[in-house]
């Protein structure tokens, strides 16, 4: 059977190029990964993948080194994802290219990123000095509840309401997954914004612990989360939105909300 990342060069030994070349890209369908969602037709969300990029090099005309951090926003309407180690291949591409200035290179991402994806891709490059900052996911964390927890493999039945319609913002730093292909740990901060019936946090604490063993790329985390308490819990609002630890260079932060619209690139977080 033919996985998605056949072809890719996650998990494998691997040449790193220092001239540009835009053929490291490797696309994924998102089809069949929200097909095994229970997603098809119209997605029960919007939102953006937004990937900083923060091991950008490339040379001027005049041969000079510059340095940057990207940040990448990928609409979740894309039809595809680039995956994550091809990005990086492709980014480290431009080591050793005279590619002009920090517009000229953004501009060459950008077209690059919008082939791959199969859409528009916003794509800016800062100066190193000039980092967003870090701080804290909005809400209120529900790390420190008291609770046992034995469940390690997603378990969407661990979700439940309390009594009464609230609107809140919640947050853990506990998350953990792993690649579906390398097995590597993947960890995250989680945010899950939402109204209506009110979601229990004790249960909602060990349905996020539950992801610990799970393996799915991180936009599938995501989008499995949102269709999970939308199916259990029906929030009359919902947005799911974490920020991921980056790895090679890279974090990735999708967001997926059916109410409100994406943030800006913000704050990272205090592990990212």
């Amino acid at each position: 059977m033919t996985k998605p990342t056949d072809g890719s060069p996650l998990g494998k030994p691997t040449a790193y190029p220092d001239r540009y070349d835009p053929s490291q890209l490797f696309s994924i369908d998102r089809s069949a990964g929200r097909e095994a969602l229970g997603i098809r037709g119209e997605l029960p969300f919007s939102g953006v993948d937004l990937w900083t990029a923060h091991e950008i090099t490339w040379l001027d005309r005049d041969g000079k080194p510059q340095v940057a951090v990207g940040e990448f926003r990928v609409g979740a309407d894309s039809p595809s994802l680039v995956e994550s180690k091809s990005l990086k291949l492709y980014l480290g591409s431009f080591a050793q290219e005279r590619a002009g200035t920090a517009t000229d290179l953004a501009e060459t991402i950008r077209r690059d990123l919008a082939r791959a994806c199969g859409a528009s891709v916003a794509v800016a490059l800062l100066p190193v000095a000039a980092g967003a900052g870090i701080g804290a996911l909005p809400g209120e964390s529900i790390d420190a509840i008291g609770t046992t927890i034995d469940t390690y493999v997603r378990t969407p039945e661990l979700l439940a309401n309390r009594i009464g319609n609230v609107e809140e913002t919640l947050r853990s730093a506990l998350f953990r997954s792993n690649c579906p292909v390398t097995g590597q740990p993947d960890y995250a901060d989680v945010m899950i914004h939402y109204r209506g019936g009110g979601i229990d946090h004790e249960a909602l604490l060990k349905y996020l612990v539950s992801y610990r063993l799970h393996a799915a790329f991180h936009e599938s985390c995501v989008e499995q989360i949102f269709v999970d308490i939308a199916e259990r819990c029906r929030p009359e609002c919902l947005t799911v939105y974490a920020r991921f630890l980056r790895r090679g260079g890279l974090d990735i932060n999708p967001f997926r909300s059916n109410f409100e619209q994406p943030p800006m690139h913000g704050k990272r977080t205090s592990r990212q």
